[in-house]
C-alpha cells in the first residue's frame, strides 16, 4: 500500500511504466489540498481484501476532472500503470480499456476484438499480474450501469468522476463543491499572474459563486484583455440582469451563464469566426474533437463554416482565441479540440431552434466528410475510434442525409470489425428506430442497417435473434431491392450463417448453393465476395457429411483466394484451415497434419500466435495430430490453444468451448480420464445454453461425455446419454449423418458393456450399413464401426461372421496401420474404438 506520508506537493521523479491518455496538468491548479488528502486516504482504504473504488461527485464545473488529473500526476510514483478512461458513454469504455492490452502482455484489440481485449484486461488487472499497483480513472461516468461491469476488483485503485449522486449507492464517494473563498482568491491570483489584489479577487469570486469553471473563464478574459475587476463585474451584472429578464439557460448556475456570456460577447466583437467555430463544437460530444475533422471537411458543403475551414490561417487564429479565452482546450500534440460540456450546453441553449438544427446538420456533414472509408482496415481504426464519441451527442441518427447515413453504417461496421459488438448493436438499434420513423421500416437504409445488426447478433452468440432479423431482412430486401441486388446477396450470406448457427445445415447448404450461383452471375467467379460464399458452401457440405464435396470446394476456394486481390490474411487462413479440416474428415490424417502445419506456420508468421484464426488453426491441427496417433503433441497443442482461447474469450465463447472439447478428447486418448471428464462435465452443459438444447452440437457433445462415463465405470449413464443424442440427432440432421452415426457406434459399445450383446450386434449392423452407403468401405468411421462390430459378433457366438468382418477390416486398415494410425493400432489389439466429436466452426 502506498505511503500516505508522501509529501502532498512532491513531484516524484519516477514515472509509471505505463502512463496513457492522462491529460496534462492544469498549470493554474491551486488549493484543494484537503480534497487531495481525503482522496488519497479514501482511495487507499482497504476493506476486506481489495481497495474500494472512489468516486468524485459534484455539479458540472466544480473541477472534478482537474482534481483527478492532479491526483494522477501528484501520486504517479505510487503506480506502475495509470490509465485514463473517458466514460460518459458506454461505447467509449471498452476501447479505452482494450488499449491497455499490449501493456499487460495481452494480444491487442486488433487481434482479439475490442470487447474480448477489454475483458482480458479486466481479468488481468484483477489478478494483479504483471502489475499490482495500477490506477484507472473513469472520467465523467454518469451512469453506474454503463461502467460497473468494466471496473476490475483487484489490488489496484479505481477513481471515478461523475455528476451523478447515485454513485453513493455503489462506492465510497467524495463530494466536490465549489472553491472555498480562499481557494478562489489563490486561483485568481495565480491565473492573473498576481495582477489582482485579494479584495478584488474576493469580490469577483463572490459574484461568480466560487465556481472553478467560471473563475477560469473570468481570469482568462481579464488576463488576455487587461480588463479590470470593476469593469468585468459591470459586464457580469449586465449579463446576469439580461439573463434573469429572459429566463435563459435554466438549470445552470447563473454565475456560470453570465461569465460565459461576458467572454462570448467580447470575443464576438474581436473575432466572430471564433464564435462560429465554438458553436459548431457545441454540437459535437464533450470528448476531444479531432482537429483533422476540420481539415478533411474543408470541401464539405457547410455554409456557416466553409469560409473558415477553407482559410487555414483564419481557422488557426479562431482556435487560438478560443484557447486564450478558456472557451476551448486545444491540445497541439494530440491535435484535438475540447469544449467543456457545461459550455456546450450553454451555447446550444443560447441559439434559436432553427440555428441549432442547421449547425447540428453541419456537424453531421463534417463527421461524414472527415471519416475514413474503409472500416475493415485496422490501420484506420484509431481514426474511427476518435469519431465514435460524437455519434450520439450530435444526434446523428436523426439526419436523413444519404452521406450521413452511409457514414453511420460505416461506423457500425467499424465497431463490428473491431469486436465492439455491444456498442455496434446499440448504435444499430438507434439507427433502425430513428430511420424507420423518418423514412419507413422498409427503406433501404433501414434494411442495410438490419443486415449489419444480424451480423452483430451472431457475433454476440445470440443466434435466435440473429435468425429472426436476417430472415425478415432478407424477405424485405428481395421484395424492395430485388434478389440480385448487392445488399440482398450480402444479406443472403448472413442468413446462411444464421441457419448454420441454428443447426439447419441442409437449409443453409441449399441457400448458399443458390447464393453462389447468384454471386457468380452478378460479381463474377473470382470476386472476393463470391469466394467467401464458396467457403461458406464448403462449410455447409462438411456439416451435411459430404466431406469429399467440402474438400474439393475448399481446395478450389483456397487456390482462388491465394491469387485474388482484396483477400486478407485471416480470410485466406480460414480457407486454408478449412481445407485441412475437410482432408481430416475424409480420413487422410497424415495429409491433414501436413496441411495444418503449413497453415499454422502461416498464421504464426502473418497474424501472430494469439490471433483468433491462428488459434482456430492450431485447434484443428491438434485434432489432426490426435487422429494420426501423435497424441503427446496433440495434447500439448490442445492445452495451449484452449488456455489462450479461454483467456481471450472466456469459457462460453463457441471457439473456447470447442477447444475445451478437443482438450477433453485428447486427454481421454492418453488415459487422463479424470481431467478429461472434469473438462467435459463443465463444457458440455454450455452447449445448450449457447446454441440451444436441440442443436446438433449439443446432442453430439453429450456423446463425448457418455464415452467418459462408460470408461469411468458408468455404462448405464453412457447409454442414456447416447440414446438421447441419437434420438435428437436423427430428428435434426437425419439418421444418415456423421454425428448420428458416431453416437450410434458409441451406443453399440454401451450396450455391449451392459451385456446386451444381441442388441449391440443389431445396432452395429444397421449402423455399418448406413456408414458404407454414406462414406464408403474405407472411411475411418466405417472401419471403426466394423472393428467394434466384429468384437460383438464374436461375443454373440457368430464367430465365422466375426472372422470374415475382422479380416476385411484389418485388410483395409493395412496402410493406416503402417503409418501408426491410432484406430488401426487399437483394432489390431482387439480393443474397442471410441468415436468422439469435435465441433467445427459454423
Amino acid at each position: 500500500m502506498a505511503d500516505l506520508s508522501h509529501a502532498a506537493n512532491a513531484l516524484p521523479d519516477r514515472q509509471p511504466e505505463v502512463w496513457e491518455k492522462v491529460p496534462p496538468r492544469n498549470r493554474n491548479f491551486t488549493g484543494r489540498e484537503d480534497l487531495l488528502l481525503k482522496l488519497r486516504q479514501g482511495i487507499s482504504t482497504v476493506t476486506a481484501v481489495v481497495p474500494q473504488p472512489q468516486a468524485l461527485q459534484g455539479w458540472g464545473g466544480v473541477g472534478k476532472t482537474h482534481l483527478a488529473i492532479e491526483y494522477a500526476w501528484r501520486y504517479r510514483s505510487h503506480y506502475d500503470l495509470v490509465w485514463w478512461i473517458p466514460a460518459d458513454q458506454r461505447v467509449l469504455v471498452p476501447s479505452a480499456l482494450a488499449a491497455m492490452a499490449p501493456f499487460l502482455g495481452l494480444p491487442p484489440a486488433s487481434v482479439t476484438g475490442v470487447e474480448e481485449a477489454a475483458e482480458a484486461v479486466r481479468r488481468t488487472l484483477h489478478s494483479g499480474e504483471p502489475y499490482r499497483r495500477w490506477l484507472l480513472i473513469f472520467d465523467n461516468a454518469e451512469e453506474p450501469g454503463h461502467v460497473e461491469e468494466f471496473i476490475p476488483r483487484g489490488p489496484g485503485h479505481v477513481l471515478i468522476t461523475s455528476r451523478n449522486p447515485k454513485w453513493e449507492d455503489h462506492f465510497e464517494t467524495l463530494q466536490v463543491d465549489v472553491f472555498a473563498r480562499s481557494e478562489s482568491v489563490a486561483f485568481l491570483s495565480k491565473r492573473l499572474r498576481g495582477e489582482v489584489v485579494p479584495g478584488d479577487a474576493s469580490r469577483l469570486a463572490e459574484q461568480l459563486g466560487d465556481l472553478p469553471l467560471a473563475l477560469e473563464q473570468a481570469g482568462a478574459l481579464q488576463y488576455e484583455t487587461g480588463m479590470s475587476v470593476d469593469e468585468y463585474l459591470e459586464q457580469l451584472d449586465a449579463q446576469a440582469s439580461r439573463l434573469l429578464g429572459v429566463n435563459r439557460a435554466p438549470g445552470y448556475p447563473l454565475s456560470m451563464t453570465a461569465a460565459w456570456r461576458v467572454s462570448v460577447s467580447l470575443l464576438e466583437d474581436r473575432l466572430p469566426e471564433a464564435i462560429k467555430v465554438l458553436q459548431c463544437c457545441a454540437f459535437f460530444g464533450p470528448e476531444p474533437i479531432p482537429r483533422d475533422i476540420f481539415r478533411r471537411g474543408n470541401k464539405a458543403l457547410v455554409p456557416r463554416l466553409s469560409p473558415i475551414l477553407s482559410d487555414p490561417i483564419l481557422l488557426a487564429k479562431a482556435l487560438s482565441e478560443l484557447r486564450r479565452f478558456a472557451l476551448a482546450r486545444i491540445e497541439p500534440t494530440a491535435r484535438t479540440i475540447q469544449v467543456h460540456r457545461l459550455v456546450q450546453a450553454l451555447l446550444r441553449d443560447d441559439l434559436p431552434e432553427k440555428d441549432q438544427r442547421e449547425i447540428r446538420h453541419e456537424v453531421h456533414v463534417l463527421l461524414a466528410s472527415g471519416a475514413p472509408t474503409d472500416p475493415d482496415s485496422t490501420d484506420k481504426w484509431r481514426d474511427f475510434e476518435e469519431l465514435v464519441a460524437h455519434i450520439t451527442p450530435s444526434n446523428l441518427s436523426d439526419c436523413p442525409d444519404e452521406r450521413v447515413r452511409r457514414f453511420a453504417l460505416t461506423i457500425a461496421r467499424y465497431l463490428y470489425m473491431a469486436g465492439n459488438y455491444q456498442s455496434a448493436r446499440a448504435f444499430l438499434n438507434d439507427f433502425i428506430g430513428q430511420w424507420s420513423r423518418i423514412s419507413g421500416p422498409r427503406h433501404p437504409d433501414v434494411l442495410i442497417a438490419s443486415k449489419h445488426l444480424g451480423n452483430v447478433l451472431r457475433a454476440l452468440g445470440q443466434y435466435g435473434q440473429a435468425y429472426e432479423v436476417d430472415h425478415r431482412t432478407l424477405d424485405d430486401m428481395r421484395e424492395v431491392l430485388g434478389p440480385d441486388h448487392t445488399e440482398t446477396l450480402l444479406t443472403t450470406n448472413g442468413y446462411g450463417a444464421a441457419l448454420r448457427a441454428r443447426g439447419d445445415f441442409l437449409v443453409a447448404r441449399d441457400l448458399d448453393l443458390e447464393s453462389k450461383q447468384a454471386h457468380e452471375r452478378v460479381f463474377g467467379p473470382a470476386d472476393p465476395t463470391t469466394l467467401r460464399v464458396m467457403n461458406n458452401l464448403a462449410l455447409d457440405y462438411a456439416l451435411t457429411s459430404d466431406y469429399m464435396a467440402a474438400r474439393r470446394l475448399h481446395q478450389e476456394t483456397y487456390l482462388a483466394q491465394s491469387d485474388a486481390t482484396g483477400i486478407g490474411k485471416p480470410t485466406l487462413l480460414l480457407s486454408w484451415n478449412g481445407l485441412a479440416r475437410s482432408v481430416r474428415l475424409c480420413g487422410d490424417y497424415s495429409e491433414a497434419c501436413d496441411l495444418g502445419e503449413e497453415a499454422y506456420a502461416y498464421g504464426l508468421q502473418g497474424l501472430t500466435l494469439d490471433h483468433h484464426v491462428t488459434l482456430l488453426t492450431a485447434k484443428d491441427l491438434s485434432i489432426a495430430r490426435r487422429r494420426a496417433g501423435e497424441t503427446a503433441e496433440a495434447v500439448e497443442l490442445a492445452r495451449d490453444t484452449h488456455s489462450r482461447l479461454q483467456r481471450l474469450f472466456g469459457d462460453e465463447h463457441p471457439d473456447a468451448m470447442a477447444a475445451a472439447i478437443n482438450l477433453s478428447n485428447a486427454l481421454r486418448t492418453v488415459g487422463e480420464l479424470d481431467e478429461a471428464f472434469a473438462i467435459a462435465q463443465r463444457t458440455v452443459p454450455r452447449y445448450p445454453k449457447v446454441f440451444g438444447s436441440d442443436h446438433p452440437y449439443s446432442h453430439a457433445c453429450a456423446g463425448n461425455l457418455a464415452i467418459l462415463h462408460r470408461l469411468l465405470g458408468a455404462p448405464a449413464t453412457a447409454r442414456a446419454l447416447n440414446e438421447g443424442a441419437v434420438r435428437g440427432l436423427a430428428a435434426r440432421v437425419s439418421r444418415n449423418h456423421h454425428y448420428t452415426l458416431t453416437c450410434s457406434i458409441n451406443l453399440e459399445t454401451d450396450l455391449a458393456a451392459l451385456g446386451e450383446t444381441d442388441r449391440a450386434c443389431a445396432l452395429g449392423e444397421e449402423t455399418l450399413g448406413r456408414l458404407r452407403a454414406l462414406f464408403g468401405e474405407n472411411h475411418f468411421l466405417t472401419l471403426a464401426c466394423a472393428a467394434n462390430l466384429s468384437l460383438d459378433l464374436r461375443a454373440a457366438g457368430r464367430r465365422e461372421e466375426a472372422a470374415l468382418l475382422r479380416a476385411d477390416t484389418m485388410r483395409r486398415y493395412e496402410r493406416p496401420l503402417e503409418s501408426g494410425h491410432a484406430d488401426a493400432l487399437l483394432a489390431e489389439a482387439h480393443e474397442r474404438l471410441n468415436c468422439d466429436f469435435d465441433p467445427p466452426p459454423i
